[in-house]
């Protein structure tokens, strides 16, 4: 009897014509929906999703309209629709009209393209902009010579099926371990995305490029960062100890006070891109990349005054001209450290 009914199945089947192909009428939300309400759903308002666009269009767009292949800007306002909101490839592809797997390899092409562009818009200050960034970090707390903040965050993402241990954190989830720096204008200046959760914080900056620069004397000035990280001539770091030292409380303080840039920093992201707070559901190469294509995202919005509106010019004029530090009596990160603290905040 089983038999008969596997046959009758089969037969049944090579019976069955094939479903026909369906096109259906694909909305676009830029013509539907206001600059606020665009805001609002794809984080970005009419002009900068159109400069974005045409940012990415050359790579995205298709060779031919066979098959009513999607234009740029639809692909793109899928893939802002995922970063805005974390959702499903499913439920994606509703807002537009079309499929699961069209959404996803629309997420996939444009988070490429415009991670490539990461070089054009995450760089580390040099020169006369430089200079502009200390005076800015000086006029916050009177830290001198400070170029950036530098911190870690955890960016959740599913279970990896390779070298699944090394992506559990300390906090007991699978993530990767994101290292920025940003300066006073929230902009991310240098991102470090490729290592696992379980690495250390102190770890992803050692081997990180920026590191060999500063080693290497190409940038000068200094990073700020928290106790998790060594102290170093570039490095400064807080003084687990003050010893009830006013000028050593002074400087803790005012570290404090320019550090919290990179925790506001990633707030402004994690809260404008709320895929990077609830997690990534890929994995761990591909979700790099979507940070990477966020990051991007971020600076460009600041840049065009598109999430970020604050201006901070005015601390261009209220910093020093020239932050002379000095010689230190003795030439490692915590001489240094006790130098900075005597001659700048022992007053």
């Amino acid at each position: 009897m089983a038999a008969l009914v596997g046959f009758l199945r089969r037969n049944d089947q090579r019976r069955r014509l094939p479903r026909p192909r369906m096109f259906r009428d694909r909305l676009n939300p830029l013509e539907l929906r206001t600059d606020d309400e665009l805001f609002e759903r794809y984080r970005f308002r009419r002009p900068t999703i159109i400069y974005i666009c045409d940012m990415i269009a050359d790579t995205v767009s298709h060779g031919t309209r066979r098959s009513m292949a999607l234009p740029p800007m639809l692909q793109l306002l899928v893939f802002q629709r995922f970063v805005a909101t974390g959702a499903f490839h499913q439920l994606l592809g509703d807002t537009v009209h079309v499929s699961k797997a069209t959404a996803g390899r629309c997420i996939r092409r444009v988070a490429s393209a415009i991670a490539n562009a990461v070089g054009r818009f995450i760089r580390f200050p040099t020169g006369q902009e430089a200079l502009n960034v200390k005076r800015k970090f000086h006029a916050i707390a009177g830290f001198p010579n400070v170029l950036g903040c530098v911190d870690g965050t955890f960016i959740r993402i599913q279970t990896p099926s390779e070298n699944e241990p090394d992506y559990v954190n300390r906090k007991g989830y699978h993530s990767l371990n994101v290292m920025m720096t940003c300066d006073t204008n929230f902009l991310v200046t240098n991102c470090v995305a490729k290592w696992p959760g379980s690495c250390h914080d102190s770890r992803v900056f050692r081997e990180s490029t920026l590191c060999h620069q500063f080693e290497n004397g190409q940038h000068d000035g200094l990073l700020l960062g928290d106790s998790g990280y060594p102290c170093r001539t570039y490095l400064m770091t807080p003084f687990t100890a003050t010893n009830d030292m006013r000028y050593r409380e002074r400087y803790n303080t005012a570290l404090c006070r320019t550090r919290v840039l990179i925790e506001q920093t990633y707030g402004i992201l994690k809260r404008r891109f709320p895929c990077l707070a609830v997690g990534l559901r890929t994995d761990p190469g591909r979700a790099c990349q979507y940070v990477v294509a966020c990051v991007v995202l971020h600076n460009v919005g600041i840049l065009r005054q598109d999430i970020v509106t604050l201006s901070l010019d005015d601390l261009t004029i209220a910093g020093p001209d020239i932050q002379e530090i000095g010689d230190p009596a003795n030439n490692n990160g915590f001489g240094y450290r006790e130098f900075i603290a005597r001659q700048c905040f022992d007053h």
